[in-house]
């Protein structure tokens, strides 16, 4: 797969693992795989708290899933930027919450190839909606 052909499978993939219901579980495994280490997250909350891959694993875990029965995310849009072995992306996802509440939401993600392989290296997203739509070009 050339470069572009890969980072697109990797955050057309990348929600996979984070989803849930009344008889699955997710797959945090799958979900980290995705990341380096010491990757940074930062939802929309405001103002923003920087989070750790695993903090961010804890609290989905903690709250989330308190409150969601069930969960998906899918990526449904999305554009590179890509030099090199460094690439950012602009994608939009859609979200299923509870079977029937969707939503959509906007991610930026900062890529790094080394050894062959993309990972995120931070992750920012917003909530789109009233004020905030969905770019054309994430469609």
């Amino acid at each position: 797969m050339d470069d572009d052909t890969e980072i697109r499978a990797l955050i057309g993939a990348h929600f996979e693992g984070m989803r849930w219901g009344p008889e699955t579980e997710p797959d945090w495994d799958r979900f980290r795989q995705d990341f380096m280490p010491e990757a940074i997250l930062l939802g929309a909350a405001r103002p923003v708290t920087v989070r750790s891959l695993e903090t961010f694993v804890d609290r989905m875990e903690a709250v989330a899933r308190a409150n969601l029965h069930s969960f998906e995310e899918h990526t449904k849009g999305m554009q590179i930027l890509r030099f090199g072995n460094i690439a950012v992306v602009l994608a939009m996802s859609e979200l299923l919450e509870n079977g029937a509440d969707v939503s959509h939401d906007i991610s930026g993600y900062l890529l790094v190839k080394s050894e062959g392989r993309w990972s995120i290296a931070a992750h920012a997203w917003d909530q789109a909606g009233e004020g905030k739509p969905v770019p054309d070009a994430l469609w």
